[in-house]
């Protein structure tokens, strides 16, 4: 799986741009701020129309302009594919793979997959459940549109509740619409939980041992996914985990009612990261964390090379430079095999001298 071209008009600080890439390893060099993130945050956005660093659509587009595009030349699964995001401000966007318009963000996964590591990634241990639960949603995403699909449903579910429990005192004839809401919560959480534990238990298996390289095995983490307490077994049929799910709204409704919140799904569920049996949360080091959610996102392109076959394009933005002489070396080999971007300073030590190099000045590519 490989990006060989992309194209970018308007998005974020580059007026225009076209690149052609290597299909192993691109460097993308330049200062601070001339839009090196930017570049690596347009690949990911091909893989599942989402930006790391934006909620909003409008916020990648440059200022005093409406519309922004990018275009991507992708060859995956023996084919080739255009990939197109057209953005709109005050609009919706319109995405398209070789002239089609997809219905669903999700369409993308299904042809482009991106694991991006950033700075950014140290709240994936240092942070609260959000940021992990998000990192396994984009993931799953990517590999299982029907999990795409629950999670735009409940959350869209989540939101409707929350203002039925935030005004039902207000409105009280909103209480007659609050079990249909329940129902479908539970029924599309339980799609929810078992995908996640699933995908969990597969990177719990692989991820350790990348950690115990990067430490020279010194370190053993271990993963767990934690969900509502009343599932048992978070890897069962959807009906049985509905059932348990059921049971525990209504043992919380009312202090939902009393909270005006909602305290009961999946959209609660946090994946607990351990090293030597302790939360690496709470005590892990600066290094550990860095190497622990590096070690997971490099577990994530392992797990979804075995799921399709092909390496996901692999994207570290500014990695190198905040790790010592071992580990970098550790990283650029564990990263043979696949498409690679790698953004850093010029000044970098631990840049790859092989593959492409691209040198990014004031949105413009060279």
């Amino acid at each position: 799986m490989t990006l060989n071209r992309l194209e970018l008009d308007f998005f974020r600080n580059y007026l225009h741009a076209e690149a052609a890439f290597s299909t192993g390893v691109n460097v993308i060099l330049g200062e601070n701020a001339q839009g090196k993130t930017n570049l690596l945050e347009a690949v990911a956005y091909l893989s599942g129309a989402g930006s790391h660093r934006a909620r909003y659509d409008r916020e990648l587009i440059q200022f005093g302009v409406d519309h922004a595009f990018l275009k991507g030349e992708v060859f995956s699964r023996e084919r080739n594919f255009v990939l197109e995001a057209k953005l709109h401000r005050g609009a919706r966007r319109d995405l398209f793979s070789n002239g089609v318009r997809l219905k669903r963000s999700a369409e993308l996964g299904e042809v482009f997959n991106t694991i991006l590591f950033c700075p950014e990634d140290l709240s994936l241990i240092r942070s609260g459940a959000a940021e992990r639960r998000g990192f396994l949603d984009d993931a799953i995403c990517q590999l299982r549109p029907k999990y795409a699909a629950a999670v735009a449903e409940y959350r869209k579910l989540y939101e409707e509740k929350t203002r039925i429990l935030r005004d039902w005192e207000e409105k009280p004839s909103l209480l007659d619409t609050l079990d249909d809401f329940n129902l479908r919560m539970a029924q599309v959480g339980a799609v929810i939980i078992r995908y996640r534990a699933h995908f969990v238990r597969r990177l719990a298996q692989m991820t350790p041992p990348i950690q115990a390289d990067f430490s020279g095995g010194r370190e053993t983490l271990s993963l767990r996914y934690e969900t509502v307490s009343t599932v048992t077994d978070p890897e069962a049929g959807s009906k049985d985990i509905l059932e348990e799910l059921l049971q525990h709204q209504q043992s919380h409704r009312q202090a939902e009612l009393d909270a005006r919140q909602c305290l009961s799904g999946p959209h609660k569920d946090d994946l607990v990261v351990e090293i030597d049996g302790k939360s690496a949360k709470q005590y892990a080091s600066q290094g550990q964390t860095r190497t622990a959610a590096l070690s997971l996102k490099l577990a994530c392109r392992e797990l979804f090379r075995e799921d399709t076959g092909e390496w996901p394009v692999l994207l570290l933005d500014d990695v190198l430079s905040e790790l010592d002489t071992r580990r970098q070396s550790f990283v650029l080999e564990r990263i043979d095999g696949g498409q690679v971007f790698i953004s850093c300073c010029e000044e970098d030590k631990g840049i790859p001298n092989s593959g492409k190099r691209f040198l990014v000045k004031d949105g413009k590519l060279g």
